[in-house]
C-alpha cells in the first residue's frame, strides 16, 4: 500500500524525522518496500494568473497570454488548448529547471518573445496527462511556489503488510498504529450523519447472509458527475498509486484510502426492483467495468438487481449500473463480506483489484456505516445532491465477535526473556484499543476491537506487545541446550556412505512410492498376496509394494518413452509383506534395490558402446559389500519368479538369503514394453550396512607361496563350493583362492568345466616348506574329488 507522508502526518504527526517514521513503522512488522519522491525534481516554478489571452499573429494554433506572478506581468506563448483568461496555473519562470536538466530560457516563437513556460502535469512528472496546461483551484495565491501549494516536498511511503494486518491499510489504520508507537494521539477526520433532504431509499434484500453479515445503501440524487474533483483529492489519490476517474468513483477510493472501507456507487436510473446480495446462479454472465465479461460460478457472492447481476461482490462492479457522464442520481454501497467468502474468488477469475486485496484480509465488520457518511460529505461538497436516509441489512449472528484473550504474565516473560512493568503492559494493550476487561498480577484478560480480528489467542497479545515495547529492546542471548550427541557405531555403516558409492558408479538416486498397482505386484511376485490399502489414492496404487524393484523398473520405462536409454537407478526404503489381518506382523524390511540398463559406457570417442551384463551389476554389488568387513557374499542359482533362470541368482551372506541379482525376465520385459535388457538387485540394507570391529593383525614377514590347479568338474558345480572346500581343507595359512580361467568347450567332455585357481599361502610365523605347501595341495585335491567330484586336469 502506498500512502503520502503528509497526509499520514494529517492523521498523527509524532516529532520524529521521516527516516525514523520510517524505520519504526518497518521495526513494528509492517516493512516499508520503498519510499518515492511525491514529484520529480524541478524548481522556479510558482502559481501564475492568465490575465490575458490573444491569438498568436503568426500562428492559429499558438497563444499570446499574458501571465502575472502577482507582481510582474510576463508574456508567454502558448500552445495548449486550454490556456484562457483568468484560470491559474503552474508557470516556470526563465531560469526555472524542470527534470535533470531542462533549464527554462526566453525564447522567441514565431517572431513574438516568450518569456516562460506554461506547464502542464506531465512536464511536472506529476501524471501522464499532456493534453493541456495544468489548472488549478481558483485559491491559489499567485506568485507562491507550486511545490510548496501542492505539497510537493513529501514522501510516498510504500508499506508491504502481511495477510493478518489488514487493518493498516488504510490512512486511519497506519496513523492508529504510528500513534500507539509514538504514544501521540490520532486525529481523525470528523463524521457527522448528513442532512436527510428527501425520503427515497432503495430496497435491499440479502439472500447470503452468512458472505454478507453487513450491508448498506443510499440513494444521493442530484449529483454532478461533470464537476471537477478537488485538486488535493487528486493529489492524495495519485500519490496512492490511483488515478482520478469522476468525483463520485474517485470519494470511493479516497474513503477506502482514508478510512479502509472498499465502496461502489451504483447509477440508480440502471437498477431494477430492488438491490439483492445472492449468490451469483450458474454460467450466468457479467461484463465488468473493465469491459472483460466474465461467466460466474455458483460459489461466488454477487449484487444483483431484481433482473441480473450488477457486481461481483467486494471485487469489481458491472459495466451496466456503474457511474458515467449521464448519471443524475446514485445508489451508494457499503458493506462487509466475510473474508472467507471471498478468498481466492479475485484470483479464481483472473482479477485483482484494491477492493478484493482489503475484503479477503478482512475489514473492520463496523466501519460501514462511517464509511458512508464520509462519502456522502464529500459527495455533497463536492457534486452536490440530495440526500436520503441509509437503508440497513444487517444479520447480527453472522457478525463477527470480539474475542476474549488472556495473556499470563509467565507465559510473556517467558517469550520476551525478560519482565516488562505491568502498567506498561496495561498501557500497551490499551492504546492499542483492547478493551481491559480483567486486570490481576498473573494475568491481563482483553477484548479484541473490531478492527483487530487477527487478534485471536495469547501469542497475538505476546507478538503485540513486543512489536510496541520494541524489539530492538528485547534481550538478545543465544539460545542453549544439552545437546546429546548419539555414537556412531564401529559396527554399522551409514547409509550416506552406501549413497555415495553407488553415485560413484553412475547412479541416481529414485524415490518411488510405496504403493504400486495390483496388477504390477502380480507380474513380478505372483506368490505373494500384497498388502491392499483400504483408501488408495487411486486404482494404480492400491496395494503397498512387496519389493522395490516394480517401482524402479517402471522409473526405468518412464526414461525409456523420453529416450533416454541408459539409466542406472538406485532407491533405500521399506518392502512390505504380510496381511491386513495380522498388522503387526507385517515384515518392513529395509532395502536397497538398484537397476541398469543400456550401455556400459556413456557415449564417447574413445570406447565402444557395449551393453551392460550380469556381471557389471555383480561387480556393483560387490563393491556394496566390501564397505564392510561383514562377510563375503556367495551366489547360488535363483528361482525368482521376475528374473531370468539363466541370469540370476541368489545372495547368501554367512549362510543366509539377503537378496537377489539377475536380468529381469524377458517374457516380463517385453510385458512392460522394455526395448532391452534391465538388470536389477534387491537386498536387505542391514546386510551391506553390518560390519565387524577392525582388528589388528601383523603383517607376516615371511614369503608366500603359490600353487595353481587346474579342475575338471561338472557345469552345474558352481565355483563357490569349489571356494568353500579349499577353505575348509586348505590350512590355516591359505591366504587367498584366486579363480583365473574358467574353460567349456573343445577337449574336455560336453558336461564338464575346467576352472583353473590360483592358492596363496603364507604363514605369520615361518617360511613354509614345500612339504607342507604339497601336503596341503594334496588334502585339498583328495576333499574335491570326494566331495564335488573334481579331478586335476592333466
Amino acid at each position: 500500500m502506498k500512502i503520502s507522508e503528509n497526509w499520514l502526518r494529517e492523521w498523527v504527526n509524532p516529532d520524529i524525522s521521516s527516516d525514523d517514521l520510517v524505520a519504526q513503522i518497518t521495526l513494528a512488522g509492517l516493512e516499508v518496500d520503498e519510499v518515492l519522491p511525491a514529484a520529480s525534481e524541478f524548481s522556479g516554478v510558482v502559481v501564475g494568473e492568465i490575465i490575458g489571452a490573444e491569438p498568436h499573429p503568426n500562428a492559429d494554433k499558438l497563444q499570446v497570454c499574458q501571465v502575472s506572478d502577482g507582481k510582474e506581468i510576463f508574456q508567454v506563448v502558448c500552445g495548449a488548448p486550454n490556456a484562457r483568461l483568468g484560470i491559474k496555473i503552474p508557470f516556470a519562470k526563465i531560469g526555472a529547471v524542470l527534470g535533470a536538466d531542462f533549464k527554462i530560457k526566453k525564447a522567441k516563437l514565431r517572431q513574438v518573445e516568450s518569456f516562460g513556460m506554461l506547464c502542464s502535469a506531465s512536464e511536472l512528472g506529476l501524471s501522464d496527462d499532456h493534453d493541456g496546461i495544468m489548472e488549478l483551484p481558483a485559491v491559489a495565491k499567485a506568485g507562491e511556489d507550486f511545490r510548496a501549494f501542492l505539497g510537493l516536498d513529501d514522501q510516498i511511503i510504500d508499506v508491504d503488510l502481511t495477510p493478518n494486518r489488514s487493518d493498516c491499510l488504510s490512512v486511519a489504520g497506519l496513523a492508529r498504529e504510528v500513534g500507539v508507537l509514538n504514544k501521540t494521539d490520532v486525529t481523525p477526520v470528523s463524521v457527522t450523519p448528513a442532512d436527510i433532504a428527501i425520503d427515497d431509499a432503495f430496497p435491499v434484500r440479502v439472500d447470503a447472509a452468512d458472505a454478507c453479515p453487513r450491508y448498506l445503501g443510499r440513494i444521493v440524487r442530484g449529483v454532478d458527475v461533470k464537476a471537477q474533483t478537488p485538486l488535493w483529492m487528486v493529489e492524495k489519490l495519485r500519490r496512492s498509486g490511483i488515478r482520478s476517474i469522476d468525483p463520485i468513483v474517485d470519494i470511493t477510493n479516497y474513503v477506502m484510502l482514508e478510512l479502509g472501507q472498499p465502496m461502489h456507487a451504483f447509477d440508480l436510473a440502471n437498477l431494477s426492483g430492488s438491490i439483492v446480495v445472492r449468490m451469483a446462479k450458474k454460467d450466468e454472465k457479467i461484463v465488468l467495468l473493465d469491459g472483460q465479461e466474465v461467466t460466474l460460478r455458483d460459489d461466488t457472492l454477487v449484487i444483483a438487481d431484481e433482473k441480473s447481476p450488477l457486481a461481483i461482490a467486494g471485487i469489481m462492479g458491472g459495466e451496466g449500473s456503474g457511474v458515467n457522464e449521464e448519471t443524475k442520481d446514485i445508489f451508494l454501497e457499503s458493506a462487509f463480506f466475510a473474508p472467507l467468502s471471498l478468498a481466492g474468488k479475485a484470483r479464481s477469475y483472473g482479477l485483482h483489484t484494491d477492493s478484493s486485496h482489503r475484503f479477503e484480509r478482512g475489514v473492520d465488520a463496523t466501519l460501514q456505516e462511517r464509511a458512508i457518511e464520509r462519502a456522502t460529505a464529500l459527495v455533497v461538497e463536492i457534486a452536490g445532491g440530495q440526500v436520503g436516509p441509509i437503508t440497513h441489512a444487517v444479520n447480527e449472528v453472522s457478525l463477527p465477535e470480539a474475542a476474549l484473550v488472556t495473556l499470563r504474565r509467565k507465559k510473556l516473560d517467558q517469550y520476551l526473556a525478560m519482565s516488562i512493568d505491568k502498567d506498561l503492559v496495561t498501557d500497551i494493550l490499551t492504546r492499542l484499543g483492547l478493551e481491559m476487561v480483567e486486570v490481576t498480577e498473573e494475568a491481563w484478560t482483553t477484548k479484541a476491537p473490531s478492527h483487530r480480528f487477527d487478534i485471536a489467542i495469547e501469542a497475538d497479545l505476546i507478538e503485540e506487545v513486543a512489536r510496541i515495547y520494541g524489539y530492538d529492546n528485547l534481550p538478545s542471548s543465544m539460545p542453549q541446550a544439552a545437546v546429546n550427541f548419539t555414537p556412531l557405531s564401529e559396527t554399522k555403516t551409514q547409509i550416506q556412505v552406501l549413497r555415495s558409492i553407488l553415485v560413484s558408479q553412475g547412479y541416481q538416486e529414485a524415490v518411488t512410492y510405496s504403493f504400486i498397482d495390483p496388477v504390477l505386484s502380480k507380474q513380478f511376485l505372483p506368490n505373494i498376496e500384497p498388502v491392499p490399502l483400504a483408501n488408495p489414492i487411486s486404482a494404480d496404487m492400491g496395494v503397498m509394494r512387496p519389493s522395490l524393484v516394480p517401482g524402479l523398473v517402471k522409473a526405468y520405462l518412464y526414461n525409456q518413452n523420453r529416450q533416454q536409454s541408459r539409466v542406472r537407478l538406485f532407491e533405500t526404503g521399506r518392502r512390505f509383506i504380510g496381511s491386513v489381518e495380522a498388522l503387526a506382523d507385517l515384515d518392513q524390511q529395509q532395502q536397497v534395490a538398484g537397476l541398469i540398463a543400456g550401455t556400459r559406457h556413456a557415449e564417447a570417442w574413445y570406447h565402444g558402446s557395449e551393453k551392460v551384463d550380469f556381471y557389471d551389476l555383480k561387480a556393483h554389488v560387490e563393491a556394496l559389500f566390501a564397505l564392510n568387513d561383514g562377510g563375503k557374499p556367495t551366489y547360488e542359482r535363483s528361482n525368482c519368479e521376475f528374473l531370468h533362470p539363466g541370469r540370476s541368482a541368489d545372495i547368501f551372506l554367512d549362510g543366509k538369503f539377503v537378496g537377489l541379482i539377475g536380468e529381469l525376465h524377458p517374457q516380463l520385459s517385453k510385458t512392460l514394453g522394455a526395448n532391452q535388457p534391465i538388470y536389477v538387485f534387491d537386498i536387505a540394507l542391514n546386510a551391506v550396512l553390518n560390519a565387524t570391529l577392525p582388528e589388528y593383525k601383523a603383517v607376516s614377514r615371511f614369503p608366500e607361496v603359490r600353487r595353481d590347479l587346474a579342475l575338471l568338474v561338472d557345469r552345474s558345480v558352481p565355483v563357490s563350493e569349489l571356494e568353500r572346500v579349499i577353505s575348509a581343507t586348505a590350512g590355516d595359512a591359505l591366504k587367498n583362492v584366486l579363480v583365473f580361467d574358467v574353460y567349456q568347450g573343445q577337449g574336455i567332455d560336453d558336461t564338464k568345466k575346467s576352472v583353473a585357481l590360483g592358492l596363496t599361502w603364507q604363514h605369520p610365523s615361518h617360511t613354509l616348506s614345500d612339504e607342507e605347501v604339497n601336503n596341503s595341495v594334496e588334502q585339498t585335491v583328495a576333499a574335491l574329488s570326494e566331495q564335488l567330484g573334481a579331478v586335476v586336469r592333466g
